[in-house]
Order: C-alpha cells, then sequence, then structure tokens
C-alpha cells in the first residue's frame, strides 16, 4: 500500500473535522484478530484472550472507511499496543518520519495554541504524542465526557471498516487454516 504523503494526510484530517467532528485527526487505528488453527510447536505466540489462535491484523482507516496502514502478523497473544510497538508503523509513528503535517492551531481554540495531528485508538493503546486514547473511568468531568465521546465518534470509523471487511471477505468469519507465512 503507498504510505500517505504530507498532503494526503491533511486531507484525511480535513475529512475528520467535516465527518466525524474530531479536528487534526489522521486516521482511526485498531488490531483485529484473524483466527488462525493452531500452527505446529507454535506454543501459546497465537493463542489470544478469546481462547482462540490468531493473527493480529492492525489498520488505520480514514473518515472514508478506506485503509491506509495494514501491518499483518502480529502474534494473537500481543495487545492491540504490543502489535503497533512491533509493527513499522508503530516504529514510524515513534520516530516521526511518518510525513504528518505540521502541528496547527485548531479554529475556535487558539487559546490551545498548535496542536499535532493524530490518530485515534482504544483504551489498549499507549498515549503517545501523535496517537489519543479516551480518558479511563466513569466519574470524569464533563468535558473529558465530551472528549470521550467526540474520540468514539471518531474511531468507531475502524469497527466501522472490519466489519465492511468481514462482510466482504467471509473468510474472516471462520478459522482460516494456512501457514502462518
Amino acid at each position: 500500500m503507498p504510505v500517505p504523503q504530507t498532503e494526503d494526510w491533511r486531507a484525511i484530517a480535513a475529512e475528520f473535522q467535516e465527518r466525524w467532528n474530531f479536528p487534526n485527526c489522521v486516521g482511526a487505528i485498531d488490531g483485529k484478530h484473524v483466527v488462525i488453527q493452531a500452527p505446529a510447536n507454535s506454543g501459546s505466540l497465537y493463542f489470544n484472550y478469546k481462547s482462540t489462535h490468531s493473527l493480529v491484523l492492525l489498520a488505520v482507516v480514514d473518515a472514508q472507511y478506506i485503509f491506509r496502514e495494514v501491518d499483518v502478523g502480529g502474534f494473537g497473544r500481543s495487545s492491540d499496543s504490543g502489535s503497533l510497538r512491533n509493527s513499522a508503523f508503530g516504529e514510524s509513528l515513534r520516530d516521526g518520519s511518518l510525513q504528518l503535517p505540521p502541528d496547527t492551531v485548531i479554529p475556535g481554540a487558539e487559546r490551545l495554541d498548535l496542536l499535532p495531528h493524530v490518530f485515534v485508538g482504544d483504551e489498549a493503546f499507549s498515549l503517545l504524542d501523535n496517537l489519543l486514547r479516551p480518558f479511563p473511568g466513569r466519574q470524569i468531568t464533563r468535558e473529558r465526557r465530551m472528549y470521550n465521546y467526540r474520540l468514539s465518534r471518531a474511531r468507531l470509523v475502524i469497527e466501522c471498516a472490519f466489519g465492511i471487511l468481514s462482510s466482504r471477505w467471509r473468510m474472516f468469519r471462520r478459522v482460516i487454516t494456512t501457514s502462518t507465512e
């Protein structure tokens, strides 16, 4: 897949602002466990929290449910955060080589100064400079609750994209019996 360039990220951010009311968002990220037949002599590498064997499909989608980054092959026992940490995309995110647009001021929030372009994920991900997650807990302020609501709306595109993928390619609903290579 072609890696998005700065102008692509900028266009994606504009779409997230327009469609999902989440500024400076350049993608929603999540992992999907693709159930596989247990590979021979794999031990617990592929055994996941759902008590099945799987590979992790880590993906980033834009505001229109289009896959922009995909990493396949994380061990099923890995969390989403672990899969991100071990992926080429995660490395690029940490070292700043993704060519994200420069930090910008969000219209209507000038008092906050420059804010980075970010990816949105669920609570399974670690908080990074360019990766946001919801505030934890139930007893949170109104502002944090509103932030969690907007982040959740923006993040739903990845959940829907995985649903569309599974509906279109029904093989993702069954155990895949093939070599992990």
